[in-house]
């Protein structure tokens, strides 16, 4: 059905996809791994017609049921891919924050799908055909069909309270609920091509395994073809048939998915499977690592003057419905949460998307003060690692101006801290270094990095004033297994440092066993366990506790 030959794609005459060659069949699931920057999502967003248009195509072509979609020294044509996206071809997005329109509820964004590509559509422009299905539509009465079929696939994707979330902005949705609204929006219309660009990065263990389920389900019912890209190597191991390896743009290995698994070829790939995060693995760490972790647990014992300590918290958010006598009703969202974090300790927060973690780190660093019960911080400038690097990076400035934004804020409030424009730049340029980034990176923009390297930009921000206490709102979810690991090295050697102290959200319960001395369990709103790392793996409690560990 695709066919992928000799692909070479440049950005200002600089090759960033080097004569890649793939083919998927009905039915067939290919992923495609590699670190960030290899080259993955530029390959699946040629083969959708949506690269930017400073992208050329230098060599090959693209065909899908030997219909030639893109082929190199010719211009895309729009109305040929028109034909195809959407109805037989649909992607699902890395970052969904910045792929959904923040100004419309989400039932109506993913109702539009099935608005602009009805049965019969008329000719002519593409605008008025759409607005010529909207009014035969409402005459027609398949308003409420289309209502209806939004609420199926948002139920089909494991979102609670479908109603509500139909109405819903994105903002009002967390960071998991929102990639489960574009799954939903891509799988609407049973497209025969399916592109998975990092699906289930932002959803936790339980909710990722009901996803893999229903794309399995999906593709075996309807027969269609998936290109799952993943810097997840076990996520590809349970779903594909066939993985491609990509390194510096090339496919450096291609096979059997269990082939490359037992019997690697290439040393890149053996690298890769090693770097995966495993509880049958635990991680030996840096000398300096291991110190850190010693002094944390040794703090704790001592029972030494906490970080940060929350007695009885409740966090609360404003619904915006109106009551009777016209107040906004307060919806709460974190109960009774009650947790202390030591100096040089990493306490990990788990639980499903929507249960309150983003909330309760929030409510810890004042950004939402809508709260009630007591929260005492010993520690000055407490910084955040966002979950989504690119709507939290400014997308006008370079990424040496955001790693000095934060020592220029510093300055602000503090004279004794200001700097001299170069001793920022030589921060900026060394924070650069330390999270696995080169110079030429320093005066590119937020857009012309790949996920990965947003995130790698995000942590260099938060650390790089020295703060006391970091919430990490799954800081290594945009990275591939080699980075995630040389990230996790750096936070641990930073951490013994400068006596950092780490609440630690992920939705990755192997990062969190590799990662952190403690951990919460949180489930809808409570928080319901807390327990040393190798205690709770090893004799959970709770019963949601083990179905986490379970799921994973």
């Amino acid at each position: 059905m695709i066919r992928i030959e000799n692909l070479s794609v440049a950005f200002d005459k600089t090759e960033v996809v080097k004569n890649v060659n793939l083919d998927l069949v009905d039915g067939e699931v290919l992923g495609v791994v590699g670190e960030s920057g290899s080259g993955k999502s530029v390959t699946a967003l040629t083969l959708m017609g949506l690269v930017s248009e400073s992208a050329q195509i230098t060599s090959g072509r693209i065909l899908f049921d030997d219909v030639v979609l893109q082929e190199a020294g010719k211009p895309r044509d729009q109305v040929l891919y028109r034909r195809y996206q959407g109805a037989q071809m649909s992607m699902i997005f890395q970052e969904p924050m910045t792929s959904l329109n923040p100004t419309q509820r989400v039932g109506h964004q993913v109702e539009e799908m099935l608005w602009l590509h009805a049965e019969h559509r008329p000719q002519g422009p593409w605008k008025q055909a759409s607005d010529a299905l909207r009014l035969s539509g409402r005459r027609t009465g398949q308003k409420e069909e289309f209502r209806t079929r939004v609420l199926e696939a948002f139920h089909a994707v494991g979102l609670r309270d479908e109603e509500r979330v139909y109405t819903s902005y994105p903002h009002q949705l967390s960071g998991g609920m929102r990639q489960r609204v574009m799954i939903a929006m891509a799988l609407i219309l049973h497209p025969r091509l399916l592109v998975a660009d990092e699906p289930t990065t932002a959803l936790d263990v339980t909710v990722q395994n009901q996803i893999i389920a229903l794309l399995r389900k999906i593709n075996s019912k309807q027969n269609n073809a998936m290109l799952f890209i993943t810097h997840d190597l076990n996520l590809a191991r349970r779903l594909c048939g066939r993985i491609a390896v990509m390194k510096d743009g090339r496919v450096v290995e291609l096979g059997e998915t269990e082939e490359i698994f037992r019997h690697p070829r290439q040393e890149y790939t053996k690298r890769l499977i090693e770097a995966v995060p495993s509880r049958m693995k635990k991680k030996t760490w840096s000398a300096d690592a291991v110190l850190g972790k010693a002094a944390s647990a040794e703090a704790a014992l001592n029972n030494s003057a906490p970080v940060v300590r929350v007695h009885d918290l409740s966090v609360f958010y404003q619904d915006g419905s109106n009551s009777l006598f016209g107040q906004k009703k307060k919806q709460c969202v974190v109960a009774d949460a009650s947790f202390e974090i030591y100096p040089g300790e990493s306490l990990g927060l788990v639980g499903e998307s929507g249960c309150g973690k983003t909330s309760l780190s929030k409510a810890i660093l004042g950004m939402n003060r809508s709260i009630r019960g007591e929260i005492v911080s010993n520690t000055t400038r407490p910084q955040m690692v966002f979950q989504d690097p690119y709507s939290s990076l400014n997308p006008a400035k370079t990424i040496g101006w955001l790693l000095q934004e934060p020592l220029r804020a510093a300055g602000a409030l503090d004279r004794s801290k200001v700097m001299t424009k170069a001793d920022m730049e030589a921060a900026a340029y060394d924070m650069l270094h330390r999270v696995g980034m080169e110079d030429k990176y320093f005066h590119r923009k937020p857009s012309q990095l790949s996920g990965g390297q947003r995130q790698r930009v995000s942590i260099g921000q938060a650390l790089i004033t020295h703060p006391g206490l970091v919430v990490a709102d799954e800081p290594v979810s945009a990275l591939d297994v080699t980075i995630q690991a040389q990230i996790m090295e750096l936070m641990r050697r930073l951490q013994q440092e400068m006596k950092l102290a780490y609440l630690f959200i992920s939705h990755d319960i192997n990062v969190v066993y590799q990662m952190c001395d403690r951990i919460m369990v949180m489930k809808e709103g409570r928080i319901i366990e807390v327990g040393e790392t190798e205690r709770l793996f090893r004799a959970p409690k709770e019963e949601y506790t083990r179905e986490l560990l379970s799921s994973s």
